[in-house]
């Protein structure tokens, strides 16, 4: 049975997107695609059935990155569904955790920071209303931490 991660943010067309397309080309990369399942997904349903946001796209592109999917929202059952949700920054993991009423899948849901190994970052920043260069770091950030996460998932 494949593990299961999840990444959050608040619209799901910047970062969520990305760490989940980082992520499947290092899965790939490293030939476990059989083994490790991504999504995205975001706490508000402001970009539904949206794609990546344009800017995103460029600067992932910069890094060889492919940027697929559309948005949706996280919903309860995402839950059950995924091994490790990941969320971008505190406010969505506020956000996350106060679906999960009864606490019983707090263990699941960690900061995508928390992976990091060279970014001392705690949140990864919205870009959304900054410039090009904001893009950019996101992608270098996220490149950081799903390398960390991928270390650590190969230890499942």
């Amino acid at each position: 049975m494949p593990y299961k991660l999840l990444f959050v943010c608040l619209g799901n067309i910047c970062r969520s997107p990305s760490a989940e397309n980082i992520m499947n080309h290092l899965i790939a990369e490293a030939g476990l695609s059989d083994q490790i399942i991504c999504d995205s997904a975001g706490t508000s349903n402001y970009h539904i059935g949206s794609p990546p946001d344009r800017r995103m796209t460029m600067a992932a592109a910069q890094q060889g990155i492919t940027m697929t999917g559309s948005a949706r929202q996280f919903v309860a059952a995402d839950f059950e569904n995924f091994d490790l949700i990941l969320a971008m920054d505190k406010a969505n993991y506020e956000d996350i955790l106060a679906i999960d009423r009864t606490g019983k899948y707090r263990d699941k849901v960690r900061l995508m920071c928390d992976f990091c190994r060279s970014h001392s970052d705690r949140e990864v920043p919205d870009p959304y209303y900054g410039g090009q260069s904001g893009f950019t770091y996101v992608i270098d950030l996220l490149m950081d931490a799903c390398r960390g996460l991928l270390e650590e998932v190969k230890k499942v």
